[in-house]
Formats: C-alpha cells, structure tokens, sequence
C-alpha cells in the first residue's frame, strides 16, 4: 500500500487498502491485548503504516484535499499503534527475564522492543545490585535462580481464560489439558477457553480473540 493506491481507492467501490490495515490493525491490537503472553511483532503491517505515514508527512494536504480524509484516518491508526505498543511494554516490563531467556519469545520482539527489553533489564539488575543483592551471598544474588526447583523468572499465566471466535473449521479436537475437557471447533463458534488450549489455533489464523 502507497500514497497512489489509496488515493484511487477513495473514490472506489471496493475497500480501500487502508481500510483493510485498519480491520488488521485492530484484530492485531485486540489479539495483543487479550492474550497473557507476548505475541508476534507484525511486522510488515507496521512497515506499511510507517510508509504510508512518511508518504503523507511529505505533501501538501491544500494540493490534494483527499490527503485530508488520509491523515484524519492516519490518526485513527496512531492511537491504536499507541496503545498497541503500550500494551507489549507493559508485558515486556512484567515478563523481561522470562521473554530474553525464552527463544520464541524474544524472537517477537522487534528490534526496537528488543533494545529497550535489554536495557529495561539491566538497568533492573544495576538498581538491585546497588540496592540489596550486593549484601547477599553471591549464590543468591542471580535473578534467573531455579534453586529448589522453583524459578524466580516471573512467566506468564498460560492458563488464563480467554474468548475466542472461530474462523476456520478445525481439523483436530482442542484438548484442554489436565481436564477432561475437549471440543471440535466450528467457524463462528465462540468459546471461553484456556489460552494455552487455544494459542496455536489464534498464531496460525483459525481463530481470534475477542
């Protein structure tokens, strides 16, 4: 999506290619905001934001007045992009240790969050150390300690109920576990179900939350 296509699309019937990153914005935003753990940075979703509002940024609105109508929806997407990286910040900062030590975590990061989760992080460790872990013997001084068989690492809870709509059939029963609770999910359907039970049928596209 460009500057070009958008401004044919104002005046055309069929959606308009914003429009469809609106609708994949919001899903994106809700999905992160529903979910107990960090999801998958979108990242090609950003980058056409990010283009389309550079693109806007660098003409004349009183050349073209549809570049009006442009920017007034541009704003539409700013508040959702804010409110959308708050909420990953926010996990970052409850779940920074678990999310850098987790391979598949840390890789949903984007290379900004990835840089701030790393210096969140050690700015924590020099505040601890400077505060009280100093005055400890050194083998209680780690962060990441799995003495005992009990971690330290704050995780997310996993098991958190959550609201799903069903988008695809499913070929395979969800089974959730440690119950005796399993069920076969129908487009349009809609569950109140763990989200461990659900995650990969929401990463893969066969279902959203609500």
């Amino acid at each position: 999506m460009d500057i070009d296509d958008i401004l044919a699309e104002v005046s055309g019937d069929s959606l308009p290619p914003e429009t469809r990153d609106l609708q994949d914005l919001t899903r994106v935003w809700v999905t992160e905001r529903s979910a107990p753990e960090l999801l998958p940075w979108p990242s090609a979703l950003m980058e056409r934001i990010e283009r389309v509002e550079a693109q806007v940024g660098n003409i004349d609105p009183k050349t073209n007045f549809r570049l009006i109508i442009i920017q007034t929806e541009l704003e539409r997407f700013k508040f959702l992009v804010r409110s959308f990286l708050r909420t990953r910040i926010a996990k970052i900062d409850q779940h920074t240790l678990y999310i850098l030590n987790n391979r598949t975590q840390s890789a949903r990061l984007s290379w900004s969050e990835l840089q701030y989760a790393n210096a969140h992080q050690t700015s924590l460790e020099t505040h601890y150390r400077s505060s009280f872990l100093s005055h400890f013997p050194t083998s209680l001084q780690r962060l990441d300690d799995t003495a005992g068989g009990i971690s330290m690492i704050e995780q997310p809870d996993v098991d958190k109920a959550v609201f799903i709509r069903v988008l695809r059939d499913g070929e395979e029963p969800i089974i959730v576990e440690g119950t005796d609770i399993d069920f076969q999910m129908r487009r349009g359907d809609v569950y109140v179900v763990r989200w461990s039970a659900v995650r990969d049928s929401v990463l893969s596209g066969d279902a959203e939350l609500m």
